[in-house]
């Protein structure tokens, strides 16, 4: 009998060691309450956690990486606004984007245009994806200039910021594309800010229902190898907004927008989030708060679309359609969409994405740290933004430091 004991207390050791590995398994593969613990009794999320650092900084969980194998796919698109004669630069970003990752998840392609894509461009595009791709049509009404708007006032203005070498400062194409790119006003709401929203029955624009978008544009660059899902980091972690560029905004573009969202903001107050981000956004002085001009480059983007889609950020959007603003200063749907994010969720919902670099002209962002070697990157940490004093990540990351969510 002395004999054996050794033999059980080994075969006892193995049979624990593997129950821990087990464990261990699924609590890595199984996505945990982001933030917080669940309370049993009513199924809510109970956020207590003491932020020390920002939540990047913890790299993306191993869980989401490698899983290119993977059937689990999110309900998302690569969506792009462009123009016929944009063929060779969108073909330029789309080879690095489905090199750097597209090639692996496939997941589909929506292109947009304010007329019908040729039949060269379509050949062109699907030629370049083995992805599913569709091309949509915005109908003009949609798109152009709405009829209440002064022309010859918004004439004015566009030759002043033409005049003051403001880029795009003329073009009512742009306009047009950043009022689109909102998903919103008067000439975009009522074909894209429907109940269902975007991908919902209500649109023909989009045959299959989104839930994520990542915008990408002509002529920009991806430097590393993206070897995981960052939409099912999005569904997985909570997260509803996510960037690679965070940057003062031109002053000469908006130069009424925050009176005009102070006011929203007085009006309903209700309307926002608890632990909110519109700290990153603003400074206090004794003329009262002001904005810093700092926002999210939306260029490259990616989005929980029921963002776009929640009654707060369409009350917000058409209360600022009203103002003319987009045609009368050219606000851009960059900065709209960072109040949008700041006001309606928290800030641990929305994600700085260390990971992947990233260059759209002049700007570049490159991944720091770990992250550069893993990402097997081409470009250099010194020309990241981020080490600029001018970035405006570090606002981001002031957010968390030391900070205490309710």
């Amino acid at each position: 009998m002395l004999g054996l004991r050794p033999r059980k207390t080994i075969i006892s050791v193995l049979l624990l060691t593997g129950l821990i590995s087990v464990y261990l398994y699924f609590d890595d593969a199984i996505p945990s309450p982001p933030f917080g613990t669940f309370d049993t009794s009513n199924g809510q999320l109970t956020r207590n956690i003491t932020f020390s650092q920002p939540p990047y900084h913890a790299g993306v969980p191993q869980k989401y990486y490698n899983t290119a194998n993977s059937t689990r796919r999110a309900s998302a698109a690569i969506v792009v606004l462009c123009q016929n004669h944009h063929i060779p630069s969108i073909l330029a970003s789309m080879a690095l984007f489905e090199e750097k990752f597209n090639v692996k998840y496939g997941y589909p392609y929506v292109f947009l245009n304010d007329v019908e894509f040729t039949d060269e461009f379509k050949a062109n595009i699907t030629a370049a994806t083995h992805s599913r791709v569709e091309f949509g049509l915005v109908p003009r009404e949609h798109w152009v200039q709405p009829s209440w708007i002064d022309e010859e006032r918004a004439a004015k203005a566009r030759k002043k910021l033409a005049a003051g070498h403001v880029l795009y400062g003329d073009s009512v194409s742009c306009i047009g594309t950043c009022v689109a790119s909102n998903l919103g006003s008067s000439s975009a709401i009522p074909y894209y800010s429907s109940t269902n929203g975007i991908g919902g029955k209500s649109t023909s624009l989009y045959p299959f229902s989104l839930t994520h978008w990542n915008r990408i544009e002509p002529d920009v660059k991806f430097f590393c190898d993206i070897d995981f899902d960052p939409f099912l980091f999005m569904e997985g972690e909570d997260k509803k907004y996510a960037f690679t560029i965070s940057m003062p905004e031109n002053r000469k573009t908006v130069r009424t927008l925050w009176p005009i969202v102070k006011e929203f903001i007085a009006n309903n107050p209700s309307l926002l989030a608890d632990d909110n981000s519109l700290d990153m956004l603003t400074a206090t002085t004794k003329g009262g708060a002001y904005w810093n001009m700092c926002h999210f480059w939306s260029n490259f983007e990616i989005a929980d679309l029921d963002l776009w889609r929640s009654d707060e950020y369409l009350k917000f959007f058409n209360f600022l359609d009203s103002k003319g603003g987009f045609y009368y200063e050219r606000w851009g749907d960059a900065p709209v969409h960072t109040f949008g994010a700041a006001m309606f969720v928290r800030k641990d919902q929305i994600h700085f994405f260390n990971e992947i670099g990233y260059w759209h002209i002049p700007y570049t962002h490159c991944p720091s740290g770990a992250a550069h070697s893993r990402g097997r990157c081409t470009c250099e940490e010194k020309d990241s933004m981020d080490r600029h004093g001018w970035s405006c990540l570090r606002h981001y990351d002031a957010l968390f430091n030391a900070s205490q969510s309710p």
